[in-house]
């Protein structure tokens, strides 16, 4: 991967042939008045620009040839005109918004075939703009989603590591997208997170809902489509931004510098990202010992955009040293221990206070994990006619080491190397009689490798998905209908893993059959194929331009993940034994969505409800024995069996945004979700009673409320100025899975958050040359405890003196964030 990341650095260096160009040029203007910051650019091309804050805006070095200019802007509905360009002609055109009641039309291409308007797509979908984002302080790019996307939520452990849930449910469940392609990096661990530069992504798409017909398993909760921003601006001129960020609560730093160029139709573009922080505090614990962080990020592009299509091709290195929190305290005063020992010679009750210094360090603590994370990424889109032909490969390695042992502290205890290829292969055809069909390929080969290490929780592995869809959309005057059938296979298979002592590091290590000399495998050759059919059927009817009804039934498929099938040893990081089952079949889903949205003058209401059936549901229950009693197989550590049964889950959203027309610059933004999760396994039911009526990791109530003041023009050298204040509540949860344990209820708490904002024009265009973003979270300190946050349990003591137990959340954090666009 190395060598093909420099090959690539080096590509994008070099320049496209020159041919014979013209240009557009023009103003975007409504009711009279320019439209700043609108969006321009070339329907299905790629190319486009921002106008400036007077709405003019120049699209320079086009292919000669005829081309649909596409123009829209928050608060208006989008217009398209067609234009010819003639070489070495520049056209001057005058385009005209009229204004809407909310900004409807934003085009979403996640979960579901072709690019399709957002009020017009059946499955629930959300949008967040990369200003939303930067509106809000957060440790990683899943928290600033989960803040504006209701229905998403997250597992945490610490302020860098989140793993997205939606509506319930998470790991495979959710897809998670870089520009399409399907992130692959042990999705089933809880101790890491998604290996995508937070600060290169414009764009999140959320698909609440089975998504299996277009993306295969994994898809049966939902996808996160995260999206770089490709190349624009105006041609032959060297743009980009440079960021800056700081946060007070763990001193994290934080600078990004891109840059992006574009020349008749080449386009490049490179990032470069680094952020470090402190271990997290909060009012009762002070830092958290063991959860730092330091992060770099490097992103590279190079791609063309002509009249017959478009290719691009995307490298990106993640390299992440990450903390591992183990929440050993001190029984009396509760200050954090840390780990010197090992085996029977490391008692808890004997484990050194840590030193002041090194937990406000940047310095990474010697037990930590390394994530680096490699990718390559081609996509190209042919014109094929009136048809299209979209096709992505992709190649990524993600290498894994957590190092836990105190007394060897360069010698890894888990090291895996996990190598996949993925292909995606869609034709568009062209409409016929108002019938819009597509048909695709898709699937993805992985490799799974351990290195030297000395724990194993999973086996060398192969894994081969293929799958294939066909969809249709057809338009009925005010009624949209969308449906299709798809169909996966997936092959899993290994081979005999033998493990035993390794006199050279004085730990368990990997054998050959030879070297074992008899031993039984720790995992014994495996091949199972598992298969299934995905279908959905969708419609969404406009009753009027204001109120639209969507509606869904889709049926998902999951296969079992490599963990569910074959784990059998210690994961360090969670401090589990993961113990697989052999016997699982795969989980399929059975979702119906409906939803009703008004796009009222003064208001947008959008309220939505599911229900969702799980046959097959894996899910972890503490191993326990014929007396009840715990299984303890690792010391320390607690130990965990897959089971396989039954699941509903159901809830809702409810989204009210009103921006009164008598005052434009008020906006009042009200969000609610709710899901519960039951365990339809009556024999557990039946044996266990209300311990085990709920599942696990089930999100309470949430509701958020949002007063922003906007600036509506510009004065002097400020634009887009704004004052905020959010209130986000968690209600109690007390439907929680509570046999053995396994979770605690959870006080409910509220968060009141303060905001403020301003662009800065310079120059003698008045363009934007500065964004400052102000944020204070948590603004009263509260002490709280997430119920999805993984430290909660990270508990060593029955009782403690304070009566508080496991780690809680982060206390106020005030961050500020400067972005200088040239």
């Amino acid at each position: 991967m190395k060598p093909l990341l420099l090959f690539f650095f080096l590509l994008i260096t070099l320049s496209g042939q020159a041919q014979t160009t013209g240009a557009v040029q023009g103003t975007v203007q409504a009711a009279g008045q320019p439209v700043p910051f609108a969006s321009v650019g070339l329907k299905g091309s790629g190319q486009g620009v921002t106008a400036d804050e007077a709405g003019r805006f120049a699209l320079p070095g086009l292919a000669a040839g005829p081309y649909r200019l596409v123009v829209s802007a928050v608060g208006f509905q989008p217009q398209e005109r067609p234009l010819t360009i003639v070489a070495g002609q520049t056209i001057t055109v005058s385009l005209r918004l009229n204004a809407v009641p909310a900004a409807l039309a934003e085009v979403v291409v996640t979960g579901v075939s072709r690019a399709t308007e957002l009020r017009k797509s059946a499955v629930p979908v959300a949008v967040l703009s990369k200003r939303e984002v930067n509106l809000n302080s957060n440790g990683n790019l899943i928290d600033a989603a989960v803040k504006g996307v209701p229905g998403l939520s997250a597992v945490t452990t610490g302020s860098n590591i989140s793993k997205p849930f939606i509506r319930g449910l998470g790991y495979n469940r959710v897809l998670t997208l870089y520009n399409g392609l399907r992130q692959e990096g042990q999705q089933w661990g809880d101790e890491h997170g998604i290996e995508i530069d937070q600060y290169d992504i414009d764009r999140i798409e959320v698909v609440k809902g089975p998504a299996s017909l277009i993306y295969g398993s994994d898809a049966v909760a939902g996808v996160i489509n995260m999206l770089p921003r490709l190349p624009n601006g105006s041609a032959g001129r060297l743009h980009g931004e440079a960021l800056s960020e700081y946060q007070t609560n763990n001193n994290l730093i934080g600078t990004s510098l891109g840059l992006h160029y574009n020349q008749r139709g080449w386009q490049y573009a490179a990032r470069g990202s680094y952020r470090l922080a402190q271990a997290y505090r909060n009012v009762l614990e002070g830092r958290v010992y063991g959860t730092a962080f330091r992060e770099l990020n490097l992103t590279g592009l190079a791609g063309v955009e002509k009249t017959w299509g478009s290719t691009h091709l995307t490298a990106t290195l993640y390299d992440n040293f990450q903390e591992i929190p183990d929440g050993s305290r001190d029984s009396l005063s509760r200050h954090f221990t840390r780990q010197v020992c090992e085996g029977e010679q490391d008692d808890i009750k004997n484990r050194p206070l840590v030193p002041t210094a090194e937990l406000a360090t940047y310095r990474i603590n010697p037990l930590h994990q390394r994530i680096q994370h490699y990718r390559l990424l081609s996509r190209t889109r042919l014109r094929l006619g009136p048809g299209e032909l979209h096709a992505l490969l992709g190649a990524q390695q993600n290498l894994r080491r957590e190092y836990n042992h105190p007394t060897a502290p360069n010698q890894a205890g888990l090291a895996v190397a996990l190598n996949t290829y993925n292909y995606d292969l869609r034709y568009a055809a062209p409409a016929w009689h108002g019938l819009e069909a597509t048909v695709g390929l898709n699937g993805m080969h992985q490799r799974n490798q351990n290195q030297d290490a000395t724990d194993f929780p999973i086996p060398d592995y192969q894994l081969t998905d293929v799958g294939g869809f066909g969809y249709l959309k057809k338009t009925f005057g005010q009624l949209d209908l969308s449906g299709g059938l798809r169909y996966d296979t997936r092959l899993l298979r290994w081979a005999d893993f033998y493990v035993g002592p390794n006199p050279a590091t004085g730990f368990e290590g990997q054998l050959s059959a030879a070297e074992a000399g008899g031993r039984a495998p720790q995992f014994a050759a495996f091949r199972a194929r598992y298969g299934g059919l995905s279908a959905s059927l969708g419609a969404t009817y406009s009753f009027s331009e204001r109120w639209v009804l969507r509606a869904n039934v889709a049926r998902g498929y999951r296969a079992p993940n490599i963990t569910e099938v074959g784990s059998n040893g210690l994961d360090p990081g969670a401090h589990i034994v993961y113990l697989g089952n052999r016997s699982f079949g795969p989980e399929f889903s059975l979702q119906q969505d409906i939803g009703l949205s008004a796009y009222l003058p003064d208001a947008e209401l959008s309220a939505s409800v599911f229900n969702n059936h799980l046959n097959n549901y894996i899910y972890q229950a503490r191993l326990t024995d014929a007396a009840g009693q715990p299984v303890v197989i690792v010391p320390g550590n607690a130990t965990y069996q897959y089971q396989q049964g039954r699941a509903q889950l159901y809830g809702g959203e409810l989204t009210v945004n009103l921006h009164p027309q008598a005052a434009p610059a008020w906006a009042l933004s009200n969000s609610l979700a709710y899901v519960t999760g039951l365990n339809r396994a009556a024999d557990q039911v039946e044996t266990h009673g209300t311990a085990a009526r709920y599942l696990p990791l089930i999100p309470p109530l949430r509701t958020r409320t949002e007063l922003r003041l906007t600036q509506q023009r510009a004065r002097g050298r400020f634009a887009n100025a704004y004052l905020r204040a959010v209130l986000d509540y968690n209600a109690p949860q007390n439907r929680f899975y509570a046999l053995d344990d396994t979770e605690t209820r959870t006080a409910g708490y509220a968060l009141l958050g303060l905001g403020a904002g301003t662009g800065l024009l310079g120059g003698p265009d008045k363009r934007e040359v500065l964004q400052l973003f102000v944020q204070l979270d948590n603004a009263f300190n509260t002490v709280y405890q997430s119920h999805l946050n993984r430290l909660k349990y990270f508990e060593y003591y029955a009782a403690a003196p304070n009566g508080r137990r496991g780690i809680y959340n982060q206390g106020r954090n005030f961050s500020v964030k400067v972005v200088v666009p040239f």
